[in-house]
């Protein structure tokens, strides 16, 4: 048996008044994700523990089969060792995001205008976290360049997460900066620090190019996403099945070596809706022919489309994981004769009227090969999920379900 996880980050959402009522699910043309709903089980499963903040980080975790209560220590570590950077003993990361902030004199007088330096490039970041390696960095806090405007401090000997309330700047767009910056009894060195980036970033040949080319400059950084090193059972252990993760997120590729899976990088893959689709498919087949039984595919677009507010592509990255992920894969398999297993799902809702993360229980979708069940007349997608009575309070048991126990549900 061959088992798949295809993740569509934050597709799960609140009825839009723009879609005439409908939710991006209810309102995409998905056809395979609907037969997948029509012959499998469709339910609700609560994948961020009630009172835990929800994110992709504790949300994927839960998906994975490991609780967050027990095993979340943070959210950076994992991006951490996605970026193949492991924290030692004492050490405490921080996610370092590129951002836009509005230009008032005064720093706490800002606006987050663009939580991610609109999808600034790789290339392009690595420079500018090169001038703030220069200009920031201390014998402690070093600072490590990632994806577009993900990117990685680190504290070795620094003070514990519990010592800090940051705030994601995805959660505050187009909100004044002055109540979220860092608190907490060290936060006058993570506000020294932006305050000093907003000096010198703006006037780096790199976001003057940008301001020439009308694109929103990467003129501060943002400290967030505290944390120390998890200890993650091997998942080879917790279920007797290797296998690999795809996906663009260091966050996610990061909970796979916790967990001793195999991280893959596709070249292409962009971590927004504009992705190598083809090539994410092609490298889950190689994986399920070469290196074990289990593949997890993570699609960050729907996600980054609720943060920015773009309804008609949040729809449209919901239709091509369907159309570009689902449909083919499960194409390839038939024709291969392979026994499978597909689960479907969002890790967390994103809904676009908050532009941000919500904990509420999500759909999900469990189709097994030859267990085709009577055709229902049902597509993937909240409502539906809802009405058909089938939740897990506990999101981690749902792996626990899709991988053979069957008294999950």
């Amino acid at each position: 048996m061959k088992y798949i996880v295809i993740v569509g980050d934050g597709m799960a959402d609140y009825p839009v008044e723009q879609l005439g009522g409908k939710t991006p699910l209810e309102k995409a043309r998905k056809p395979a994700m609907d037969r997948l709903a029509q012959n499998g089980i469709l339910g609700l499963v609560r994948t961020v523990p009630e009172g835990m903040a929800p994110g992709s980080d504790t949300a994927n975790l839960s998906v994975f089969g490991y609780d967050p209560r027990r095993y979340y220590s943070g959210r950076s570590p994992f991006e951490a060792a996605g970026m193949g950077l492991p924290l030692r003993p004492g050490d405490v990361s921080f996610r370092c995001n590129l951002v836009t902030l509005s230009t008032e004199a005064s720093y706490a007088a800002r606006t987050m205008v663009d939580y991610c330096a609109g999808e600034i490039s790789s290339a392009e970041a690595e420079q500018l976290i090169a001038a703030v390696n220069e200009h920031l960095s201390t014998p402690e806090i070093k600072f490590y360049p990632g994806i577009s405007y993900r990117h990685l401090a680190v504290w070795a000997g620094g003070p514990g997460p519990e010592a800090w309330r940051l705030t994601p700047p995805h959660d505050i767009t187009g909100r004044a900066i002055a109540p979220y910056l860092p608190a907490g009894e060290q936060a006058a060195v993570f506000r020294r620090m932006m305050e000093e980036s907003a000096v010198f970033l703006p006037a780096h040949p790199v976001n003057r190019k940008r301001v020439a080319a009308g694109l929103n400059p990467a003129n501060s950084i943002w400290l967030w996403g505290e944390g120390t090193a998890p200890q993650l059972p091997r998942f080879s252990d917790k279920y007797g099945l290797s296998g690999s993760v795809i996906s663009a997120v260091d966050l996610v590729r990061g909970i796979a070596v916790y967990a001793g899976l195999q991280p893959v990088v596709v070249e292409g893959a962009t971590g927004n809706w504009q992705t190598n689709y083809a090539g994410k498919v092609a490298a889950a087949l190689k994986a399920l022919r070469q290196d074990g039984d289990f593949v997890y595919i993570h699609l960050e677009g729907p996600d980054e489309c609720s943060h920015r507010h773009e309804i008609e592509n949040k729809v449209k990255a919901i239709e091509l994981i369907d159309a570009e992920v689902l449909r083919p894969l499960q194409a390839a398999l038939e024709a291969e004769g392979e026994e499978y297993s597909i689960l479907v799902l969002p890790d967390h809702a994103t809904p676009l009227a908050l532009r941000t993360h919500t904990g509420d229980p999500v759909p999900f979708v469990l189709f097994r090969s030859g267990g085709r069940r009577e055709q229902l007349q049902r597509s993937f997608d909240e409502k539906n999920a809802h009405e058909t009575g089938i939740f897990i309070a506990e999101g981690h048991r749902l792996m626990d379900y899709f991988l053979g126990d069957q008294d999950c549900i």
